[in-house]
């Protein structure tokens, strides 16, 4: 009989080697390359489905047959400078219920996340998070694979 099992941290993909998985903590400092965002702190919450940037001035427009959102926002936590304009595809329009229970219509965007030496494209909705801790909640679907969250931990990836 040929033995299952694989060391703690490690994941297994059909056919292929294994992969380490990428430890992060609670709260970790991401980029969104898109957008043109090099740094912003962002809250890791497995109890959210779908990730949510802060966003204000959000607009749709159409370029090419292809809609885009245009909208503005503030990376850093608190402040109001810098606002960074930006422009990402609409993926989808979806009801989204808040950690209060509101549901809302949001737009969703699609748009590269890295973390840490990791990047990838992950779907991310908008909405004004002004009063919130974090500009950014990185919901479950965005870490789906080859992430373990470890709660008592903070910024395991640096800056």
């Amino acid at each position: 009989m040929r033995s299952t099992s694989r060391a703690a941290g490690e994941f297994q993909r059909a056919g292929k080697a294994r992969t380490p998985l990428m430890e992060i903590g609670w709260r970790e400092w991401v980029a969104l390359p898109d957008l043109n965002v090099e740094r912003i702190k962002a809250k890791i919450d497995t109890g959210a489905k779908t990730s949510a940037l802060h966003a204000y001035n959000i607009q749709t427009v159409e370029r090419d047959g292809t809609a885009f959102a245009q909208f503005v926002l503030h990376p850093a936590q608190r402040r109001k400078s810098p606002a960074v304009k930006c422009l990402a595809p609409i993926v989808d329009k979806r009801v989204i219920r808040s950690s209060n229970g509101v549901a809302a219509e949001r737009i969703v965007i699609s748009t590269a996340l890295r973390m840490g030496d990791r990047s990838w494209i992950t779907e991310i909705s908008l909405t004004n998070r002004d009063e919130m801790g974090f500009r950014l909640l990185i919901g479950r679907d965005a870490i789906r694979k080859g992430v373990v969250i470890l709660p008592g931990r903070s910024f395991l990836l640096g800056k």
